[in-house]
C-alpha cells in the first residue's frame, strides 16, 4: 500500500455507525469517525471534498438501494461501505442474501470509484454479541472475500479488544461513545496507510465493575430509554431511520461543509 496516498474527495457509505451515533455534539447533532477522517485528510490536501451519506437504521437493501447510486456517482477517491449489521442483528436474518446485497453494493463502488474500504464491525462484549457471532463472523468472511475481488481495505475491527470493552460504547450499548469513534477514525487512517498518531488498539485501564444496585440501575435506565423503543420500533416495522436524509448529501469541499453546519 502506498504510505500518504493523496485523497482530494471521500464519501461514507452505511447505517448509523458511519452517520456517528453515539458521538454528540454540542448542539445535538453527531459526529463520528468518518467527519474525524475527513477532517485529518482535509488538513493534508486543499480543495478536499467530502459527503456522508450514511443514515441510522438502514438495513443493506436499503443501502444498496438509496446511497450506493449517488455515492457512485460522485467518483470520489475514496469510499467507505459498512453495512448489514442491522440485519444480522434482526432475529429472523437470511445471511446468505444480506451478503449477495453487500457484493452488489461493492461492486458498484469499487467500479465507478478509487480506494474502497470495507470493515469487520466492532462488538460489544456480552450476551448479544455472543448469540449474532456466528451470523456475524460469516458477514465478515464475506467481506474479506470481497475485499479480495475489488482491491479493497478491510479494517478490522471486530478483532479489537478495545472496541470490545463497554467503556467504547454509548448508553445505547448499540453505538460507540466519543472515545469509540476516535479510535475507529485512527484504524481507519492506519489502514489507508498514514503513519500512527496513537495505538488504536491500545487496552484500556483495569476495569472496575460497578456494584449490583449500580448494574441494575444502568439496567432498568437502557430498558426504559433504549431497549423498549427498540422492540417498539421492530414490531411496527418502524426504523430510527425513517424520513431522515443524510446529514452530508452532497460531496462539497469540507470547509463549506463546516460553514454550513455552523
Amino acid at each position: 500500500m502506498e504510505i500518504n496516498a493523496t485523497y482530494t474527495s471521500f464519501v461514507a457509505v452505511g447505517d448509523s455507525f458511519t452517520e456517528g451515533m453515539s458521538d454528540a455534539l454540542p448542539d445535538g447533532s453527531y459526529r463520528g469517525w468518518a467527519d474525524l477522517l475527513a477532517a485529518r485528510l482535509a488538513a493534508r490536501t486543499p480543495g478536499f471534498r467530502y459527503a456522508n451519506l450514511a443514515v441510522r437504521g438502514k438495513l443493506i437493501g436499503q443501502i444498496l438501494d438509496e446511497q450506493t447510486g449517488p455515492a457512485a456517482a460522485t467518483g470520489a477517491d475514496l469510499v467507505t461501505l459498512v453495512g448489514g449489521l442491522n440485519d444480522v442483528l434482526r432475529p429472523k436474518c437470511d445471511v446468505d442474501r444480506v451478503c449477495a446485497l453487500l457484493e452488489e453494493a461493492a461492486g458498484r463502488l469499487a467500479k465507478e470509484c478509487g480506494q474502497l474500504v470495507l470493515m469487520r464491525s466492532p462488538g460489544r462484549q456480552g450476551p448479544v454479541l455472543e448469540r449474532f457471532r456466528p451470523r456475524m463472523e460469516q458477514l465478515f468472511a464475506h467481506i474479506d472475500a470481497l475485499a479480495v475481488q475489488h482491491g479493497a481495505i478491510v479494517v478490522d475491527l471486530f478483532s479489537s479488544r478495545a472496541l470490545a470493552d463497554p467503556r467504547m460504547w454509548a448508553e445505547d450499548r448499540l453505538h460507540l461513545n466519543t472515545a469509540g469513534h476516535e479510535r475507529v477514525a485512527e484504524a481507519v487512517w492506519q489502514a489507508l496507510g498514514f503513519p500512527a498518531e496513537s495505538d488504536w488498539d491500545a487496552p484500556l485501564p483495569a476495569f472496575v465493575p460497578p456494584g449490583w444496585a449500580a448494574r441494575r440501575t444502568s439496567d432498568v435506565r437502557f430498558a426504559r430509554q433504549h431497549l423498549v423503543p427498540w422492540i417498539g420500533r421492530r414490531l411496527t416495522g418502524r426504523s430510527s431511520g425513517d424520513g431522515r436524509a443524510p446529514k452530508r448529501p452532497d460531496l462539497l469541499p469540507y470547509e463549506d461543509v463546516r460553514q454550513r453546519e455552523d
